[in-house]
């Protein structure tokens, strides 16, 4: 259950409404997520204009390395919702998603060291951002490139925080509304 008022999707923002509409007959909690800014529809409608253009095909770091450290993230984070969606699925194969999602052998053994690399640093930043050292970064320098980290590093935080938004307000928990 919600932790915060869910109105009627008929009372919405057109926006947000069409997100609610849009989204599959059992995908309840896309559903939940447009009813749920209902009082601050422009603030999603931003974030998202920001978000999918920025894990799909703006910057340096490829959208496949960046699902599949969403993916991770989303995992690591236990959110049901971000860790069965698939937003750049034409470059992610099933077996390398959970792969990335629960460390499966033969999914991870397909991925690059970048992506291997990558998945390194999403899971540092999300677990232990404390103990990151110097030769951690200079690392993660030296694979992405200064501008590559910090895009990844941004992204990887956009993963974290929004899949934590979502599961804190109970958002994200995949289950039948009656």
């Amino acid at each position: 259950m919600s932790r915060i008022p869910l109105p009627e999707p008929e009372t919405i923002d057109p926006f947000l409404q069409e997100m609610h509409d849009g989204a599959g007959p059992d995908d309840w909690s896309t559903q939940r997520v447009a009813r749920a800014f209902a009082g601050q529809p422009r603030l999603l409608e931003d974030y998202l204009t920001f978000y999918y253009p920025w894990h799909l095909e703006k910057g340096l770091i490829p959208a496949r390395t960046k699902e599949l450290v969403r993916l991770h993230i989303a995992n690591l984070n236990g959110c049901h919702t971000c860790a069965s969606a698939r937003l750049a699925a034409d470059s992610v194969a099933e077996a390398e998603a959970l792969g990335a999602l629960r460390g499966d052998e033969d999914g991870l053994a397909a991925l690059s060291e970048e992506e291997l690399t990558a998945l390194s640093f999403a899971e540092r930043l999300a677990l232990s951002h404390h103990t990151i050292t110097d030769g951690d970064v200079k690392l993660w320098r030296e694979t992405f490139g200064d501008e590559g980290f910090v895009e990844l590093a941004m992204m990887t935080a956009q993963y974290i925080g929004f899949g934590r938004v979502l599961a804190m307000l109970q958002l994200e928990t995949v289950a039948c509304p009656i």
